[in-house]
């Protein structure tokens, strides 16, 4: 079994692993989960396994004892090459990587299934998070499955449906008027005033941890290779550093040659960390009213993430861009059209930043290219139509 222990990435304090928020030296929140893997971990991946799920890779990830492991069969998800679409885009190697296809429908299942088990493992009986929706949706599933009563705070603007789903899972639910930051606010102020386990800031390691297993399954279904870039559309940040470190482990075990450039992408109404990168600047720039109706998108403080993309940008290549809600809405309608994949409002942001790098010549025509499909359409369905019924009905005349 491998050892593993938190590190602070400030002071370099090294503890004893168990779900905290902060460095117990100087209160940093930013925290790393170090390994020190058995050295035939590298020929064992390289072997074939039945096991589909993220817990494949479990000699790398935080659990103690695999028999706390709280699993939905999260993971495993397809990598799709996406053709028409790449020769439209003149691209030659692009790829999705399907994460509508984990239990609740988005990415977010990676972090839901490694948080509640961490908290599992360590006894922890109650849990408060804040979320725009997709994040709550897999902690109430997860939540359920592991006996851990999760108190979900939310915007009030969550869509009616994605609500309904957090609700059928038993979480105790908290609508906050006003923006992500606000719901964070609330979130805190509850958990403090009832002594109740807060994920903001633990919920970061969890995060990284849990989407580096998005790293591990690309390379593998690559044939153990890194592509040339890796595209996200960002809010807080957290999940490209997961990627990245989970390349980055690959490399030390010899299983990949680099870490991919990665195309980060935020929503022009709320772009604090693009802003911020284009200036050359080490400090986000805080959006106090974000002007955008992707939801998820809409975090105008963003937490400790943006330092170390700027630092992994800076060492491994890749860039920040943005795009428009109108911009997202109409790549949304040519990516189900072109290759029958409908996504989220997030999803399209980020193939609509992928047409701004390759028109900037950011992304060449020979390079491999894998972009996260972060989560489906289901979900936010009434709420995206809304409005635009027109636009989705063909005109049938002459057939």
């Amino acid at each position: 079994m491998n050892r593993f222990s938190l590190q602070c990435r400030r002071c370099g304090r090294v503890e004893s692993f168990r779900p905290q928020a902060t460095c117990g030296s100087c209160g940093s929140p930013q925290l790393e989960v170090q390994y020190a893997p058995d050295s035939t971990l590298a020929a064992s991946w390289r072997r074939e396994s039945a096991e589909r799920s993220l817990w494949r890779y479990r000699d790398l990830l935080p659990i103690a004892d695999a028999r706390h492991a709280v699993s939905l069969g999260e993971g495993g998800t397809p990598l799709i090459a996406i053709e028409r679409l790449g020769r439209q885009l003149g691209l030659g190697s692009l790829y999705t990587k399907d994460e509508r296809q984990n239990p609740t429908g988005s990415f977010k299942d990676r972090q839901g299934s490694l948080a509640l088990s961490i908290l599992h493992e360590h006894g922890v009986p109650e849990v408060v998070v804040a979320s725009t929706g997709n994040v709550a949706l897999a902690y109430a599933a997860y939540g359920a499955r592991a006996g851990i009563k999760v108190h979900a705070f939310l915007p009030s603007s969550i869509p009616a449906e994605k609500l309904r789903e957090v609700l059928l899972y038993g979480a105790r639910t908290t609508l906050v008027e006003g923006t992500y930051d606000a719901t964070k606010s609330a979130a805190a102020r509850f958990a403090q005033a009832h002594g109740l386990f807060l994920d903001q800031g633990f919920g970061t390691v969890a995060a990284v941890e849990g989407m580096k297993t998005l790293a591990f399954e690309i390379a593998e279904q690559l044939g153990w290779r890194a592509p040339d870039w890796y595209i996200q559309a960002v809010s807080g940040g957290m999940g490209p550093v997961g990627v990245a470190k989970g390349f980055s482990e690959l490399q030390a075990l010899g299983l990949v040659d680099k870490v991919p450039a990665m195309g980060l992408v935020q929503v022009s109404g709320c772009a604090p960390m693009a802003e911020a990168f284009h200036g050359r600047l080490r400090q986000p720039l805080p959006v106090l009213e974000p002007a955008t109706a992707v939801l998820p998108l809409a975090t105008g403080t963003p937490g400790p993430a943006y330092e170390l993309l700027f630092d992994l940008l800076s060492r491994d290549g890749g860039t920040f861009t943005t795009a428009s809600d109108a911009e997202a809405w109409e790549v949304m309608r040519l990516l189900a059209r072109t290759e029958g994949i409908s996504v989220e409002p997030a999803t399209a942001v980020t193939f609509a930043g992928l047409i701004k790098l390759i028109e900037s010549g950011a992304i060449g025509p020979n390079e491999c290219v894998v972009v996260n499909v972060s989560g489906h359409t289901y979900s936010v369905e009434a709420h995206v139509v809304t409005g635009h019924p027109a636009d989705l009905q063909e005109s049938v005349s002459g057939t």
